[in-house]
């Protein structure tokens, strides 16, 4: 009986909830949803988007409490469990079309920029591309890595490799951070045509002149200096000196 009531009050808070009527999707998303999606999911959807941006929470079981169907919380919990699960709900067939509608629409755009990086909660490690745009990173493609610590090569050209097809009507561009340094991710770019900028760690050497080594940290270069060194070798300094 008390469960009873416990569903009703929920549902009645519920169906009393002042969501907004603004909608998140624009024009542009909708109607390409509306040929990928059945009407109820796409209405699923988008008071899915209209409740993650009030509640900023993507806890399922928190999802379904607020969520604005009449029916029991376990209800709730369920249709959206399956909604979640949906075959259509993939990178390539929802997320990737629409980035590409997106930058076709008015934009005379021929140079990308795109971010490798990784970052890690606890026991969860995600490889992630991103989109530059006006200082913010849309996600293009990312993977969720079965270790902790550092990706490889091969992780990150499995993530790299759709995004250079689906971007390849644009020059790319990829930006990286220290652990993303490895001279065997830089020749892979340059094997597939792709411009870069990974960031080095200071101690990483670079042969100024004939046998001439020199740290990246004795060149003198501080913030807001810029220098550029065309076919130059670079090295590890561990490699270098002979350093464990």
């Amino acid at each position: 009986m008390d469960r009873a009531n416990e569903e009703k009050k929920d549902r009645s808070a519920i169906i009393s909830k002042n969501l907004p009527q603004k909608k998140m999707l624009i024009e542009l998303y909708h109607n390409y949803l509306k040929t990928q999606l059945t009407s109820s999911q796409l209405f699923i959807l988008e008071f899915l988007i209209d409740i993650l941006q009030i509640e900023k929470d993507v806890r399922l079981e928190r999802l379904a409490r607020i969520f604005p169907l009449p029916i029991t919380w376990e209800g709730r919990r369920r249709k959206l469990q399956r909604f979640l699960t949906i075959p259509k709900l993939t990178i390539a067939r929802i997320l990737w079309p629409l980035i590409i509608d997106w930058l076709t629409d008015g934009k005379k755009l021929k140079k990308l920029y795109i971010t490798i990086d990784r970052t890690q909660w606890q026991e969860l490690n995600l490889l992630m591309i991103s989109l530059v745009w006006k200082k913010r990173g849309i996600p293009l493609n990312w993977k969720f890595l079965p270790k902790i610590g550092n990706s490889n090569l091969a992780e990150q050209s499995e993530v790299l490799t759709p995004v250079f097809s689906l971007l390849k009507d644009y020059q790319i561009v990829v930006l990286g951070d220290r652990e993303f340094c490895s001279l065997d991710l830089a020749n892979w770019l340059r094997q597939k045509n792709v411009w870069f900028s990974l960031r080095l760690k200071k101690n990483v050497c670079i042969e100024i002149e004939k046998d001439n080594w020199q740290r990246l940290e004795q060149l003198g270069i501080t913030p807001g200096i810029s220098a550029f060194y065309a076919g130059k070798e670079l090295e590890k300094v561990s490699q270098l000196w002979g350093l464990k």
